[in-house]
């Protein structure tokens, strides 16, 4: 694989793929884009899970490393912190603090919004057992976040890291998963932080524009995004 820019970034537009192309926009790197269809299962092709065994996105390629492949996003974004020596702290101790934010989003805050998104949104039947266990405990990671962000305008050491980019493409579709902010006005004024940035904007509208802004207006558009994405799992239900 060649190519004249050093990345080529394979994403679909959820949370997940999101932190990856924020991190992009946010150091100004120039990166191809190859928009993954997770409706035809193209993330489960062979070539793909090439650069993903684990067949999921994002995942990147590092043209200028003889094509290094990188996947998780906490990987990718201490990846690019590391190589370009940005929105990482040098001192080991802010480097722990950073570190256990970020997979405090990944083992927590990622994985329980997800689930209650599911059960919320997406499960064919209502299972009000899968709905408050899940949308409980990100209630609870939501009140951590509230908390760790007292006296703080961002996450770890107080300096814009990859910490705020794992765990703010999560925050900011909190209503999806029917969440809410009210009561916790620390984490709402680092959400309106975090979406004032230009590099952040920038990469919520990666691969397409960011459908949580048009569902969010069209009650239309975010039915029929419910129905594509029910449609999708039992689709890829039945090719496992």
């Amino acid at each position: 694989m060649s190519s004249s820019k050093p990345y080529t970034l394979y994403t679909a537009g959820t949370p997940n793929g999101w932190k990856a192309s924020i991190m992009l926009e946010e150091l100004g790197v120039p990166y191809n884009l190859h928009a993954i269809s997770l409706s035809k299962n193209e993330q489960k092709e062979d070539w793909f899970l090439q650069i993903n065994p684990n067949g999921r996105i994002p995942a990147l390629v590092d043209h200028e490393a003889g094509d290094v492949r990188v996947f998780e996003t906490g990987a990718i974004l201490y990846y690019l912190a590391v190589k370009h020596g940005k929105f990482f702290p040098k001192d080991l101790k802010a480097q722990a603090e950073t570190m256990s934010w970020v997979m405090w989003q990944m083992g927590g805050l990622g994985p329980m919004q997800g689930q209650a998104n599911h059960f919320v949104r997406y499960a064919p039947e209502k299972i009000e057992y899968g709905i408050n266990r899940y949308t409980n405990e990100t209630n609870r990671l939501y009140q951590t976040l509230e908390d760790a962000l007292v006296g703080k305008e961002w996450l770890a050491n107080d300096e814009y890291s990859i910490a705020d980019m794992a765990a703010f493409p999560w925050v900011y579709g909190h209503h999806w998963a029917g969440l809410s902010l009210e009561g916790k006005p620390n984490v709402q004024k680092w959400l309106d932080r975090n979406s004032a940035r230009p590099g952040t904007a920038k990469g919520l509208d990666v691969p397409e524009p960011n459908p949580i802004k048009k569902m969010a207006n069209d009650p239309e558009a975010a039915k029929k995004a419910i129905e594509d994405a029910k449609n999708m799992m039992v689709s890829t239900d039945a090719k496992k």
